[in-house]
């Protein structure tokens, strides 16, 4: 028979274990296509939605479950309708670009111009570290 402490920190280590992987995960996604991270974040949320209703008895864990899969399962919809805008926006930018620009700017020379900028921003970028997610979230709460 386990002692009620034990419950206590194996339930506090399944939860920051859960939530901190789910976070790792949807940091990794943030930065690919929308329409392939909408596709993913629905099945974190549906795997939350799963859980959820797996752990209906205990009511904090189903609280919990049913808010992370709710907020999943709205990115997720939020990127489907990004993806899709951005999708129909490209559409239509590329329906009014004339067949010889877009001849040049798949040229060998322009596809060089393009990789010499790049290596130039690349090398400005890495004196200064991107933020990571809990930097930017902790630079929206008022400082105590």
């Amino acid at each position: 028979m386990t002692s009620r402490s034990s419950e206590n920190s194996v339930q506090f280590y399944d939860d920051e274990c859960g939530t901190t992987l789910r976070m790792a995960i949807a940091q990794r996604i943030l930065s690919g296509d929308p329409s392939r991270t909408s596709k993913l974040y629905l099945v974190i949320g549906a795997i939350s939605l799963v859980k959820a209703i797996a752990v209906r008895d205990d009511r904090n864990r189903f609280r919990q479950e049913l808010t992370d899969a709710g907020l999943f399962i709205g990115i997720g919809l939020a990127l489907r309708k990004y993806s899709q805008m951005k999708a129909e926006k490209r559409s239509e930018i590329e329906s009014q670009v004339p067949d010889w620009a877009l001849d040049a700017a798949e040229s060998a020379a322009a596809k060089e111009a393009v990789r010499t900028a790049a290596k130039r921003g690349l090398r400005r970028s890495k004196s200064e570290p991107e933020p990571t997610v809990r930097d930017r979230a902790r630079g929206l709460l008022p400082n105590r």
